[in-house]
């Protein structure tokens, strides 16, 4: 294994619909390159797995290239290759470690397979350095709403809660839809609030009383709130107010999400909350959670918006941690794990 703090690790994503290959040295952020086919989904109005298996297929090499060149470095300069072995799309994972074992192989170097969920936990050491141990990460995406207690990044994450139903952002992409905002949904109805009114409509807050699951969040109930009161009012002839709907389900969407990692941090005791995934990208959730933070003395961590989206660099991130702290490869017979919990930060082989 290697001895080097500073290790030089490619990382590749590819759980959804977008291919990500990052590079970095150590906690230094050398290379974000990704290919997106958000476009071809559009119409669908949803990820459609196959198409975007296909476009990681074709995005693969020239995105791998592209890094390469940002990062001004050869791949025979890599010390190891980073890969998201789970959870995400059974094919475009497949795509992922089928390409990171190829470059593994042909340049001898160790291979790691790793959780996409501890990655974008990771990620933030490239913009606020070493996390501290322990912290509480609030991880919320298309495909995920998660409250962990992260002891070791690379070794101890504990699963506190998650969703139950629609995670957040499936929640956004359906609530769009609703009042034809574009797909994805999440900047869309972020734009949208920043005109309406939070206080506009009540709209409910899933499993926030007081004998539901402290850290579990459900968001099925307010997509099916907002679309009936929205075909109410339709039905009558009256007018959508868009901005006044999309700022009210924002709201109740946030206001939980902050409300849970609030109270995960007092419950056990820990002062530092950070925040990964796409919808840590939302204008809003940014604003509260650092409010009701400060409120708490508990301190923040929110990488850049183009580190909460899926990206390779927080793969590369979370392998660079792994090299440097001296953690054995995962073995080149991985398996893509599309099920693969959280608790198992890097991928072991099949058998």
């Amino acid at each position: 294994m290697l001895v080097t703090d500073q290790p030089l690790v490619l990382g590749i994503e590819t759980s959804c619909d977008e291919t990500g290959v990052g590079i970095v040295r150590g906690r230094t952020l050398l290379a974000d390159a990704v290919a997106s086919s958000v476009d071809e989904h559009a119409r669908f109005g949803g990820v459609v797995p196959e198409i975007a298996s296909r476009a990681h297929l074709e995005a693969m090499v020239p995105t791998v290239d592209r890094a390469l060149t940002q990062a001004r470095v050869a791949l025979t300069h890599l010390d190891a290759i980073a890969v998201t072995a789970g959870p995400g799309l059974a094919g475009a994972l497949l795509v992922g470690v089928a390409a990171a074992k190829a470059y593994a192989l042909a340049l001898d170097k160790p291979l790691f397979g790793v959780n996409h969920l501890a990655a974008h936990v990771a990620v933030d050491q490239l913009e606020h350095g070493p996390l501290p141990q322990p912290c509480i990460a609030l991880l919320v995406s298309g495909g995920h709403s998660s409250l962990l207690l992260v002891r070791d990044v690379t070794a101890t994450v504990e699963a506190l809660g998650a969703t139950v139903d629609d995670a957040a952002g499936e929640a956004f992409d359906k609530i769009a839809r609703v009042l034809g905002l574009p797909f994805p949904g999440g900047p869309h109805i972020d734009g949208a609030a920043r005109a309406g009114d939070p206080t506009a409509i009540a709209f409910p807050r899933g499993l926030t009383g007081p004998r539901d699951p402290a850290y579990d969040f459900s968001f099925s109930g307010l997509k099916t709130a907002v679309a009936r009161w929205v075909e109410a009012r339709e039905r009558v002839g009256d007018p959508v107010p868009v901005a006044d709907v999309a700022a009210s389900f924002q709201e109740a969407v946030v206001d939980v999400l902050v409300k849970k990692a609030v109270a995960a941090c007092r419950d056990h005791g820990v002062d530092d909350l950070v925040i990964g995934g796409g919808v840590a990208a939302n204008s809003r959730l940014r604003a509260v959670a650092e409010e009701r933070c400060a409120a708490a003395g508990i301190r923040l961590r929110v990488p850049r918006p183009s580190l909460c989206t899926d990206n390779g660099a927080m793969v590369a991130a979370l392998g660079a941690e792994l090299v440097a702290r001296h953690r054995e490869p995962s073995a080149l017979d991985i398996p893509a794990d599309s099920g693969l919990p959280v608790t198992e930060i890097l991928a072991v082989a099949a058998g």
